[in-house]
């Protein structure tokens, strides 16, 4: 009995020694959680908003009680951004000084949302949406087409400073995939060739009409309307008279 208690105890070290251990590789960039100084982007650049957006920025911050001015970090950061052009270690320490907090609260915003940009963007901030609905609807092809189109690569700028590409999760737009957010406007149902029109118009500096290039309004059906297509019935319909 004992034998066979001693046998099996040994096989099952033999199993055990024998299993690998699986580890995920670490994460190389340090995009989101890393400063650099840069000689336009360090601690010694001084940040101030315009007199039109400091006016803004004080509209921003009446809206919250002077004891949760902190609330205001997200919309000023934004406000910084558009300002700049991007989210720099000048914009923080600037909006960290207005809500009265230590700096590195308005950093730890700043590296969590990825609407921040932590380094400059080109004019036109290009922004394509690879997540499973968008996928599925071709957004592999547009990627490699706006990469052919402008010569670059996801994550890189063209050297005239006009775009910049990256890839994103979820746009919210999933019904009018595949959607490439450009700055704030979002151009859906792309294809290549209504991608490569896109493209062309921002190069020129007139960009089309945003929203689907398909031609069909908003949302709806691509086949057209199925349903709802009279006049909505009014008060009591299918409602018997003596109630």
């Amino acid at each position: 009995m004992i034998a066979a208690r001693s046998l099996r105890a040994s096989a099952l070290r033999n199993v055990i020694a024998k299993r690998s251990i699986s580890t995920t590789p670490a994460a190389l960039s340090d995009k989101l959680f890393v400063h650099r100084d840069t000689s336009d982007n360090n601690g010694n650049v001084k940040f101030e908003f315009t007199s039109e957006n400091m006016e803004r920025a004080k509209e921003i911050m009446a809206k919250y009680p002077p004891q949760y001015k902190k609330g205001a970090i997200m919309p000023l950061l934004d406000l910084g951004q558009r300002q700049l052009g991007y989210t720099s270690l000048p914009v923080m320490n600037a909006v960290a000084k207005m809500v009265e907090v230590p700096p590195m609260r308005v950093y730890e915003v700043a590296t969590f949302y990825t609407m921040y940009n932590r380094d400059p963007v080109g004019k036109y901030f290009l922004q394509l949406c690879t997540t499973t609905p968008c996928q599925l609807c071709g957004s592999t092809e547009i990627l490699k087409t706006i990469e052919k189109d402008l010569g670059i690569k996801v994550g890189e700028t063209t050297k005239d400073g006009k775009f910049t590409l990256v890839e994103v999760e979820c746009a919210g737009a999933c019904v009018n995939a595949p959607v490439l957010a450009v700055n704030d406007d979002y151009y859906e149902d792309l294809t290549p060739a209504t991608t490569v029109k896109v493209l062309e118009s921002l190069k020129q500096g007139k960009p089309i009409k945003a929203g689907p290039q398909t031609g069909r309004h908003t949302c709806e059906p691509k086949g057209g309307l199925t349903t709802l297509k009279g006049e909505p019935t009014g008060p009591g319909f299918m409602v018997r008279a003596d109630l």
